[in-house]
């Protein structure tokens, strides 16, 4: 058992378990070890970990729980602090069954578990469960290439332009959006983003492309999109499909998929509306999000930066592998 007043539902130790479950850089666990320790890494913290996450291991994990016993050892030794005798010899078993050098291989495929956790000042939104916590189980690659990009969590798509893992879809599922559309240009992405619909228990229907963009209410997302230079011309040249209804006929049917994951009709918004396509993306790159503006431009698309108007809540408060002033 862990030490005495431990609450494994309430943070820190929520935050560390949320962490370990969605496979945060190790160096990031450790210092989440840390402040549940209160600066150190104590003997209560390192039984909540046994118990709680290296007890509790997914096959897929194992790979990465080694590496994070590998750092948490050092860090407790590096203290001249005492390692629980339990750590010491699940590391040796690691060691032994993984010393043939199989890893991890570039296209291992992992489960990782994400969780918005909604603080109590989220009580009243009507997103929020009652557990004020949501846990998102999702099917992904270590090679962030594999897909196109697709197949794995980028750090950070109702019409989801390149929906990758199906993230985002699946929360607006959740949180009972009437209609969600998911989109993805690469079939291996395709086939997992199916999958991890299946392991959330959403009903999914093919959808027609060319029909999309008939739906005056639709909200077009997008996730992280603006990364590739590449890439930009043709993310162009979707939105602005996708943004002029007239043009709905010339939509990209032989490169694009899509799913539909629908719920109970709602109403929906004003059919005189201008339509509009709201992106959240890290930016990685100056000159590339300059680029994506300049293309904007050439297209006639108005760009307008909202970040500051609708500040998001933060519901990843465990996550410290991005920089959330990156963000727009």
């Amino acid at each position: 058992m862990a030490e005495q007043g431990v609450d494994p539902m309430a943070p820190p130790f929520l935050h560390l378990l949320s962490a370990f479950l969605a496979m945060e850089p190790t160096q990031c666990l450790v210092s989440l070890a840390r402040a549940c320790g209160g600066g150190s890494i104590t003997e209560g913290v390192q039984r909540f970990i046994w118990d709680n996450c290296i007890c509790k291991v997914e096959k897929s994990h194992v790979p990465y729980s080694k590496s994070f016993l590998k750092k948490l050892i050092n860090e407790i030794e590096s203290a001249h602090d005492d390692v629980l005798d339990e750590l010491y010899e699940q590391y040796a078993s690691y060691m032994i069954s993984l010393k043939d050098g199989s890893l991890v291989k570039e296209n291992s495929r992992v489960l990782k578990w994400i969780s918005f956790l909604f603080s109590p000042g989220c009580f009243e939104v009507p997103s929020c469960p009652k557990s004020m916590r949501l846990a998102v189980p999702l099917h992904c690659s270590l090679n962030m290439l594999e897909g196109d990009t697709g197949c794995s969590i980028w750090p950070s798509s109702l019409f989801l332009v390149g929906s990758g893992v199906g993230l985002v879809g699946i929360c607006l599922a959740h949180v009972k959006a009437s209609k969600v559309i998911l989109s993805e240009g690469d079939l291996s992405s395709l086939a997992n983003m199916k999958l991890n619909l299946e392991l959330n228990q959403l009903n999914k229907g093919m959808d027609d492309p060319g029909s999309i963009n008939q739906d005056p209410n639709l909200f077009k997302l997008g996730a992280d999109v603006i990364y590739n230079p590449l890439c930009l011309p043709h993310l162009i040249r979707v939105l602005a499909i996708l943004l002029n209804r007239n043009k709905s006929s010339s939509y990209p049917q032989q490169d694009n998929h899509s799913h539909d994951l629908s719920r109970d009709d709602t109403d929906g918004g004003d059919k005189n509306s201008v339509p509009v396509a709201y992106i959240a993306s890290v930016i990685r790159n100056a000159e590339t999000f300059n680029y994506f503006l300049a293309l904007a431009k050439e297209a006639n698309l108005d760009v307008n930066d909202l970040t500051e108007q609708y500040k998001a809540f933060d519901l990843l408060p465990y996550m410290q592998s991005y920089d959330r002033s990156t963000v727009i």
